[in-house]
Formats: C-alpha cells, sequence, structure tokens
C-alpha cells in the first residue's frame, strides 16, 4: 500500500505539472496562429525535444520494449534503425525549406502549406489534406490512450476504461487551454522525463538480475534473440530466418517522418531557421541513446522474468514490461517507490507528448482548414479557438471509443497510422520543397493513392502473404511517389508565380 502511495504522489505531481503549464499559456494564446504554431517562437532545444518527445510516443516505452522482450532485436532493431535515419535525413532534408517556405507563404498549419505551395485557391488539398489528418490521428490517439489505460490498470488494478478516461481527460484539459507553446513545453519535459525512466530502468533491472552479464548470457541461450538476421520464436522456441526483405520493410518505418504533421509543425515554429542545425544534432542524438535503451529494455524485462523479478509475459501483455519493472522496484522502499512513479510518469509522458501534439493538429485541420479555408466561413479569433477546442474534445471521445478494448496492441495501431501519414503527405512534401515541376494535380492524386494504398496493402495484398507480407508504408509510399510525379508531369505545368515563390525559397539554401 505505501509503494501504490509513494507512486501515486509522483505521477500526481506530474500531472498537475503538466495542467498548470496548460493554464499559464492559455493567457498567451490571443490569435490563432499562437495556439497552432506559437508564433513561431520555439527556441533550438525546445524545438528538438518537442519534436522528438512527440515523435516517440508510447511505442518508445512499451512497444519497442515489448516487441524486443518477445521476438529479440532483429524486428525491433531494423525498425529503430530506420526510425533513426529517418529522424535525420528529415531535419536534414526537410526542416529549414519547409521552415522557410511556409514562412514565406504564411501558413500555419500543413494542409494551409500544401494549399499555398500549389495555388489552391479552391482548397481541394486542404480539404483532403484535413480529411486524411483526422483519419490517422484518431487511431493514433487512441494508441495513446489505450497505454494510459493499461498503465493504471496494470498497476493498480483500475477498471481499463476509467484508467483511460481520467487519463485523456488531462491530456485534453492541458491541450486546449495552452494550445501549441503549451504542448511544446510539456514536451520538453517529457523528453526529459522518458530519459530519466529509461536510464532508471536498465540500472535497476540489471542489478535485480545479477548485472549485464546475467543479461546478456540469458537473451545468448534463446536462439536467434540477439541476432539481427534470425528471430526469436516464443511458442516453440525457436528461430526463423529473418529476410533482406523484412529488413528493408522495417527500414521504411524511417519514410514515415516525412509526413508526420505533427513533427512537420515543429520545424515551421522554431524562431530563426538558423538554430534547426542545433537542434537537428539534439534531435538525432536522443533518438539514438533512448530506442537503444528501450530496446535493451525488453531485453533486460526477459531476464528479469527468469529471475522471477518480474512475471512472465506473453502476447501484446509483454508491452506492459517496464510497469511491471516499476511495480518490482517500488517493493524496496520509499524512495524506490517515489523512482518508481517517476519511471512511470514517464511512460505518460510518452503518451501524452505524441497525443497533446495529434490532438492540436487534427484542430487546426478542421477549425482552420476544414471550417475556414475549405467552407469559406470567416470567424474571428474566440470563435476559431471554440471551434479548435471542441474538436480536440470530440476526437478524443472517438478514440476512446476506438481504446475501449485492453487486448489492443499499441505497436499494431501505431505502426499503422504511422504508415497513412507517412504514404499520404510524405511523397508530397518531399517534392513541394524540391521540384519546381510538383503541381497540385499530382499532389493531390498522390495523397489520395497514398492513403488509400495503406488500406489496400494491409487489408488485401498483404494477406496474400510471401513478398507481399511486408509493412505498407513502403509500397504505398512508392505508389504515392510515382502517381504524384505522373500526374504531375501529364497535367499543366504550375504557374509562373508559384514557380517564382519556388526558385525564391531554394535560392537561399
Amino acid at each position: 500500500m505505501t509503494s501504490q502511495i509513494c507512486i501515486i504522489i509522483s505521477i500526481v505531481i506530474y500531472l498537475c505539472g503538466m495542467i498548470y503549464i496548460g493554464v499559464r499559456f492559455s493567457k498567451k494564446n490571443t490569435q490563432s496562429d499562437e495556439f497552432y504554431l506559437g508564433g513561431r517562437k520555439l527556441g533550438p532545444l525546445v524545438t528538438a525535444m518537442s519534436a522528438e518527445a512527440s515523435d516517440m510516443s508510447s511505442y518508445l516505452l512499451m512497444g519497442l520494449p515489448g516487441l524486443a522482450y518477445i521476438s529479440g532485436i532483429a524486428d525491433v532493431g531494423w525498425t529503430a534503425i530506420g526510425l533513426a535515419l529517418g529522424t535525420y535525413f528529415n531535419w536534414l532534408l526537410v526542416s529549414k525549406r519547409i521552415r522557410r517556405y511556409s514562412s514565406k507563404l504564411k501558413a500555419i498549419t500543413i494542409p494551409e502549406f500544401f494549399a499555398k505551395r500549389y495555388g489552391d485557391d479552391k482548397h481541394v488539398l486542404t480539404c483532403i489534406a484535413a480529411v486524411v489528418i483526422v483519419i490517422f490521428f484518431v487511431p493514433y490517439t487512441a494508441s495513446g490512450f489505450a497505454a494510459c489505460g493499461k498503465l493504471f490498470s496494470t498497476l493498480f488494478g483500475m477498471n481499463y476504461m476509467v484508467a483511460m478516461l481520467l487519463s485523456a481527460a488531462v491530456i485534453v484539459l492541458y491541450c486546449t487551454l495552452g494550445g501549441f507553446l503549451a504542448v511544446s513545453t510539456t514536451d520538453l519535459i517529457q523528453s526529459i522525463t522518458m530519459t530519466i525512466a529509461l536510464v532508471i530502468v536498465v540500472i535497476f533491472g540489471a542489478v535485480a538480475t545479477g548485472g549485464f552479464d546475467t543479461v546478456i548470457a540469458n537473451a545468448q541461450g534463446l536462439p536467434g534473440y540477439l541476432s539481427m538476421v534470425q528471430t526469436y520464436v516464443a511458442d516453440s522456441a525457436s528461430s526463423k530466418p529473418y529476410t533482406p526483405l523484412m529488413m528493408i520493410s522495417m527500414l521504411a518505418w524511417g519514410l514515415g517522418y516525412f509526413g508526420m504533421p505533427h513533427i512537420l509543425l515543429r520545424f515551421m515554429a522554431i524562431e530563426d531557421e538558423n538554430k534547426l542545425k542545433l537542434s537537428r544534432r539534439i534531435a538525432a542524438v536522443w533518438v539514438v541513446i533512448s530506442m537503444a535503451i528501450a530496446v535493451f529494455i525488453g531485453i533486460i524485462g526477459l531476464s528479469m522474468s527468469k529471475a522471477g523479478v518480474i512475471p512472465a509475459l506473453e502476447g501484446n501483455n509483454s508491452e506492459t514490461v517496464i510497469i511491471q519493472i516499476a511495480s518490482a522496484l517500488s517493493t524496496h522502499g520509499v524512495i524506490p517507490a517515489l523512482i518508481a512513479g517517476v519511471i512511470l510518469a514517464g511512460i505518460l509522458a510518452a503518451t501524452m507528448s505524441t497525443a497533446d501534439s495529434q490532438l492540436l493538429a487534427a484542430a487546426s485541420s478542421i477549425s482552420q482548414n476544414l471550417v475556414q479555408d475549405f467552407g469559406k466561413k470567416k470567424l474571428d479569433t474566440k470563435a476559431s479557438l471554440r471551434i479548435a477546442r471542441i474538436t480536440v474534445i470530440v476526437i478524443s471521445l472517438i478514440a476512446v471509443f476506438i481504446a475501449q478494448n485492453p487486448d489492443s496492441s499499441i505497436f499494431t495501431i501505431v505502426s499503422f497510422a504511422w504508415a497513412g501519414f507517412g504514404a499520404a503527405f510524405g511523397p508530397v512534401v518531399l517534392l513541394a520543397l524540391f521540384w519546381k515541376r510538383s503541381n497540385k494535380q499530382g499532389a493531390l492524386a498522390g495523397m489520395i493513392a497514398g492513403g488509400v494504398m495503406v488500406f489496400v496493402w494491409k487489408y488485401g495484398i498483404a494477406r496474400l502473404g510471401g513478398v507481399f507480407a511486408i509493412y505498407e508504408l513502403l509500397p504505398a509510399f512508392i505508389v504515392a511517389l510515382a502517381v504524384n510525379v505522373i500526374v504531375s508531369l501529364v497535367t499543366c505545368a504550375p504557374a509562373d508565380e508559384l514557380v517564382k515563390t519556388f526558385d525564391e525559397v531554394n535560392a537561399k539554401n
């Protein structure tokens, strides 16, 4: 009972801090561009850590360790490599260009950037892009709510739905109050909390199992567990080959970064584009280290199960490995219990930092892009902010409905939403920034083709098995890119004014 009280104290302090930030920044949101983009005032550290915290959702502390625990390092290792490469090249290639381009066009959302970049006066691109954001952010947000539900139900025996609703309420509260600045500031704090949680878990886990040598020895005793060319099959305690096609499929996770609205918004919001180089270095180093530790936590968790420190975990329950480790730590006294609370706050941080960013992007898509741009309804600042806040609440309710199954896999939900954004937006973003011949017809066709192909491949073609059983992002991205290029070439070239703006933006590079 004492350990649970200490854990609750740590978590409550953390949650109150997040709400306080929301209240504090609520007074600064006097205009919609401040609510959605923070008035482009982010510093390099906040930009870097906010982008990566909003990227590293609950799959960092639950999905990745859980996958490593159950199947070894091949699946999760190739995924992590793809994500690390994607992170670096997104910062290197996209960040400065989209910051400069969006600023020149005075675009404060991704759909608005598409419309102004391609001269879409009818805002058809805006409408389709906003719909894509809502479609794929709802399940993405649901994965975060599911993580919170699993956390509290596993730890305290709470009802899953009650735990999820309470967590969602806190996220919605500080997001609707504080807007982008609150979300970005809390993301910075959350990234620090996540880092502390990762380090503590590794140290405690290694000590509890007899040291790192024991951890590695236990993993080596399982066939294919520590191999990057084989994967461990828990059901039969055997291994199977990890083929080059599977490696490429997992590396394709990196393509998703080019289309993530909540990450692209961080690039657009930095106060000075020349500071993006520093942000890139900070982000790349943090991502590599955090993912490596997350994978190692899965390995440590397996060793702790063998030692009887935590229970053996099967199936999707493997995603609770870090919760089980924190629970074990909390039994060693008041101080360890408080530290365990920090670890669990780190899980909440990983979840909240992504969910809040997604909710804000979805809110801007509906309030700014659908209602005002596409619907041609001019709203004053108060009305616009009111609709944005209502949107956050409505999307949260839908996400709660989707996440009501406690057996849902966080990793699976995230992977699908990630593929959707990567395929629908990734090629459009890259061609918009790097190819002046790209036009609105190509962008629209590519966006629709990418989004549709994600569904077609995952729920149709992939079920044929064999070479078709690959991550849906890879084929969908290729199809979307090809469609965008082909349609752009067979339709009219962009207007001279659009080409001139493109040349002006890129002349500074």
